[in-house]
């Protein structure tokens, strides 16, 4: 099995959507994670929502640092992928090699739908187009690695 790591600052929508999209369509060949440089503690109410709307409910989902998975005992990554600019940007920790070798770095920018203002229907539909682009660049990914 390998193993796919989604970073991105706050940990709370695009990753949360990328790590539960990833462990339902990737399995079982792919285990996802995901974390953040500064996490907010929580999922956002909108990405469990679209995830629950398209039967991905998000089990266990939780905001978490990047630094949980530099600890002795963290999984190490075949993939480590950036979905937001400001975490590609950052200093990330160094992941430990899988196999003899570095983990493959990507970055997928996707706008962040949390940053998005004003009522619910506009925050929904933000959420939305993020699920749609988030889904269809991991059902890419595994269509390339499988072929």
């Amino acid at each position: 099995m390998k193993h796919i790591l989604f970073l991105c600052t706050g940990n709370s929508a695009r990753s949360i959507i990328a790590e539960t999209y990833m462990n339902a369509k990737g399995a079982p060949g792919w285990r996802a994670f995901s974390g953040g440089s500064k996490p907010t503690g929580k999922p956002n109410p909108f990405a469990i929502e679209v995830l629950s709307k398209h039967a991905m409910p998000p089990h266990g989902a939780r905001s978490k640092s990047w630094d949980e998975f530099t600890a002795p005992d963290a999984p190490q990554f075949d993939v480590v992928v950036t979905v937001c600019s400001n975490a590609a940007n950052e200093t990330c920790p160094l992941w430990p090699s899988r196999r003899g070798r570095a983990p493959r770095r990507l970055h997928w920018p996707f706008e962040d739908p949390a940053a998005v203002a004003g009522d619910d229907e506009l925050k929904r539909a933000a959420f939305e187009k993020s699920y749609k682009e988030i889904s269809a660049r991991i059902d890419q990914f595994i269509a390339d690695e499988d072929s």
